[in-house]
């Protein structure tokens, strides 16, 4: 039995998304080879694949305004290289967990801002 960190923590969690919660999972290890990311990251240290977040932000809240998903977009992938590492994942985290805070024109009443929770 291999003792590696592939064996004992990688694999275990890739079937558990795949066969336990269904989800569609890849090996992005040769991701560059090519010269350009087959996931449509624009750079390496992109760490969110925003073409796939705004759809899916798009499917979990059909009733929201685009704006309202573009601006949840954007405090996700806000930049938080100021924070340390540690407190960037913890905004992150109470971001996915609570929701994603935003502001949008509200129709109704007109020059005021509703806030909205993705």
């Amino acid at each position: 039995m291999a003792y590696t960190e592939d064996h004992l923590i990688e694999q275990p969690a890739i079937q558990l998304m795949e066969h336990e919660l269904g989800w569609d999972t890849v090996n992005a290890y040769d991701e560059w080879s090519s010269g350009v990311s087959n996931l449509g990251r624009e750079a390496k240290r992109e760490v969110l694949l925003t073409g796939r977040l705004k759809p899916a932000l798009q499917s979990l809240n059909p009733e929201l305004p685009a704006e309202a998903l573009e601006a949840a977009v954007e405090e996700l992938t806000r930049d938080r290289s100021a924070l340390s590492l540690v407190e960037a994942n913890r905004e992150i985290d109470k971001l996915l967990r609570g929701g994603v805070k935003v502001k949008i024109p509200d129709r109704e009443r007109v020059g005021q801002r509703t806030e909205v929770v993705l």
